[in-house]
């Protein structure tokens, strides 16, 4: 079989152009458009109706990943074949994997997240670092949480690097963004879900709140800001203060293995009748 010619040979097109353009925050908000890089986001957001708009692939992904490229004619995504330094233009990463997609804004309504009565949530309040908040969207994911709630004062969840982080994740789960804490944490008290502030300094321990069997219910993690926390105003709005023990000498946790424990102690929590179920590292 003769190779495929590459159909967009300028970097200059219109339609890469337009790609390019969505690696800035401002032309994401206008378009209401963010890039998904690599197999595993693209082949997510092809799983998710209506939410695959564009696919550039090089010839050898489109080879490679032709149940990728497929799915999304299927769906009825514009599936463009380029060369290498197309894709290299409209990548954010250093080695691009042949695949970018262009996707339309996944946000669900708050109000939406709440009469769905969640059971375990994530919420970001002054998360500004885009890697620690997809990878805790990531995280939240893996535990089985029912939706991520980002504050307006934390970072764009469709940055480049958020959205890298999530690994396909931000296609999974119900996310709401730009929601005020205080309206977010009252919110969700209204729909019964008890708030916990996960905050090194915190009154209470995490362990000791398993040994309790205070954390099966509802529940929703607050998690601040990778440098400072969480602020006195927002620990306040809290049921409780949580800390994760620490037993060795480490000085700290980063935020985002923070999450991890506080996710899946709550997760374990609620599963305790039928168990856990097994999960792989990647």
């Amino acid at each position: 079989m003769s190779p495929v010619a590459p159909e967009l040979i300028s970097s200059r097109s219109p339609r890469v152009s337009a790609a390019r353009r969505l690696a800035k925050r401002n032309f994401r908000g206008k378009e209401q458009l963010f890039l998904a890089e690599g197999p595993q986001a693209v082949r997510e957001a092809g799983v998710r109706p209506d939410t695959l708009v564009e696919l550039f692939a090089t010839v050898e992904a489109a080879e490679r990943y032709a149940d990728i490229i497929g799915r999304a004619r299927d769906t009825g995504a514009r599936v463009h074949l380029a060369a290498e330094q197309v894709i290299a233009d409209i990548s954010t990463t250093v080695t691009p994997q042949g695949l970018v997609g262009v996707c339309r804004f996944l946000d669900t309504p708050f109000e939406e997240i709440l009469a769905a009565r969640p059971k375990l949530v994530a919420v970001l309040a002054h998360v500004r670092d885009p890697g620690n908040a997809g990878t805790v969207l990531r995280c939240a994911d893996a535990a089985g949480a029912d939706a991520v709630v980002l504050t307006d004062a934390s970072v764009d969840l469709y940055n480049p690097k958020a959205v890298r982080a999530s690994v396909g994740s931000l296609f999974h789960l119900p996310v709401a963004v730009g929601v005020p804490v205080e309206r977010a944490v009252a919110g969700l008290k209204d729909a019964g879900v008890r708030i916990l502030a996960a905050d090194g300094a915190g009154t209470d321990d995490l362990d000791d709140e398993l040994d309790k069997g205070t954390m099966g219910g509802p529940t929703a993690w607050v998690f601040g800001n990778e440098a400072w926390g969480l602020p006195e105003e927002t620990r306040a709005l809290a049921d409780a203060v949580v800390r994760v023990p620490i037993h060795g000498k480490a000085e700290s946790l980063n935020l985002a293995t923070a999450a991890a424990v506080c996710l899946y102690a709550t997760a374990r929590a609620q599963r305790a009748s039928g168990g856990c179920r097994s999960v792989t590292a990647s």
